[in-house]
């Protein structure tokens, strides 16, 4: 898939599997959007305009209120890619909201996602 296919794509039809990927690991919808909130910084009223005004990927990333400087420090792969050696700064964030919610349905505890 081309990045640019991938930035096209409607948050609000992603954000339902992120859920249902957690929530058959025994997690809920409410971790998972913890988790996007601490990555992005909406709260939950914002995260719930966006999902609702049907935004792309790529408005709902680069409209967000502030990346977690945090993120940075998030190593790994995600689909057999390096997070670090991602170069383009919209697909890396896609890319570490992936991983953490990956974490999450692997069982990790939340605080411990939260504190890369």
């Amino acid at each position: 898939m081309s990045n640019e296919r991938l930035y096209n794509m409607v948050f609000s039809t992603i954000y339902p599997l992120y859920i249902q990927k957690a929530e058959k690991k025994g997690r809920t919808k409410s971790e998972v959007d913890n988790i996007i909130c601490w990555l992005l910084g909406y709260n939950e009223k914002e995260l719930l305009q966006q999902i609702e005004n049907n935004v792309s990927l790529k408005v709902f990333f680069t409209k967000a209120p502030q990346i977690n400087p945090q993120a940075m420090k998030i190593t790994g792969k995600i689909c057999g890619v390096s997070i670090e050696k991602i170069s383009d700064p919209l697909f890396k964030n896609i890319r570490i909201l992936d991983k953490l919610i990956d974490e999450l349905a692997k069982g990790k505890k939340l605080e411990k996602i939260l504190t890369f």
